[in-house]
């Protein structure tokens, strides 16, 4: 693991916080960490702090909840003030100068994005979001049976994705089932084992394993952390357009296909990594 950076003024910190399921905040948190560390200015993120206890951050300073419930009742009765990067239409400038004159403050919204800086920065931030090892040691063992085969990671969105975008990207059990069909069919000869991850708990696991007899499924059933670091693993990555697996093609630069139409007949030039992808989510 990489050690991260430590020279920082300790009398001022910019508290992370943001809406949303855990990818979003990872990369939210990511672009003000990539600012801060530009900038000299610590950050904390409020979500990593209680939430999702997967990762390293969770164990460096000031992630706890003593930290977060401070910074979240500073920022409610006004003790800190709140910069906010809402609208994606804001003026990054002036969101900027108000981080660097205040000594503390709480900094949330989707729009606070720094795409060079996060590059610069990538390798502390994957340092920074490095899976717990009872986590690794779980992956290792769910993708141990298919060492040598092509590894595709498919991640199924449903739930609030039948709104999302008009329900643009929920798709049905026969598309999904269409699209790991056409990946089989551009590696002829090979064997293909296929993770599942989604947020459906009525996925029909029988249609898979009946229409796709030539592949090995594996369902890995994990908290999101484990199914994360699974699809992280993986050769390569398909996906309704999402933060979850833009964040697992992040970590091994996994090719990653984003279903974007449906009836696309996609090849593996149609594979972007996630220094592209990452400034073009929806």
């Amino acid at each position: 693991m990489l050690p991260l950076h430590s020279n920082f003024n300790t009398t001022e910190m910019l508290f992370v916080r943001d809406k949303g399921r855990m990818c979003n905040n990872i990369l939210q948190y990511g672009h003000v960490y990539a600012w801060g560390r530009e900038h000299g200015r610590k950050t904390m993120s409020m979500r990593f702090a209680y939430k999702y206890p997967y990762f390293h951050i969770c164990d460096t300073a000031w992630h706890n909840f003593l930290t977060y419930v401070f910074a979240k009742y500073g920022a409610k009765t006004g003790l800190l003030p709140v910069i906010s990067f809402n609208e994606d239409d804001v003026d990054i400038a002036a969101g900027e100068s108000q981080m660097v004159a205040k000594r503390y403050a709480v900094v949330e919204g989707w729009y606070a994005r720094w795409y060079d800086l996060f590059l610069k920065y990538k390798d502390e931030i994957l340092s920074l979001f490095a899976f717990h090892q009872d986590i690794e040691n779980h992956a290792q063992q769910v993708i141990a049976s298919t060492k040598g085969m092509v590894r595709l990671g498919m991640h199924i969105r449903r739930g609030d994705y039948q709104r999302w975008y008009g329900g643009r990207f929920f798709y049905s059990d026969e598309q999904y089932v269409s699209v790991i069909r056409q990946f089989c069919s551009l590696f002829p000869g090979q064997q293909i084992a296929v993770y599942i991850c989604g947020n459906d708990p009525q996925l029909n696991r029988d249609y898979y394993q009946q229409q796709l007899p030539a592949c090995q499924l594996f369902f890995p059933d994990g908290n999101p952390g484990e199914d994360l670091c699974v699809l992280s693993h993986c050769d390569y990555l398909i996906g309704a357009p999402s933060t979850f697996s833009l964040v697992a093609s992040m970590y091994h630069d996994a090719p990653l296909y984003w279903i974007e139409d449906i009836t696309k007949s996609f090849t593996l030039q149609d594979f972007g990594h996630f220094d592209y992808l990452f400034r073009h989510i929806y």
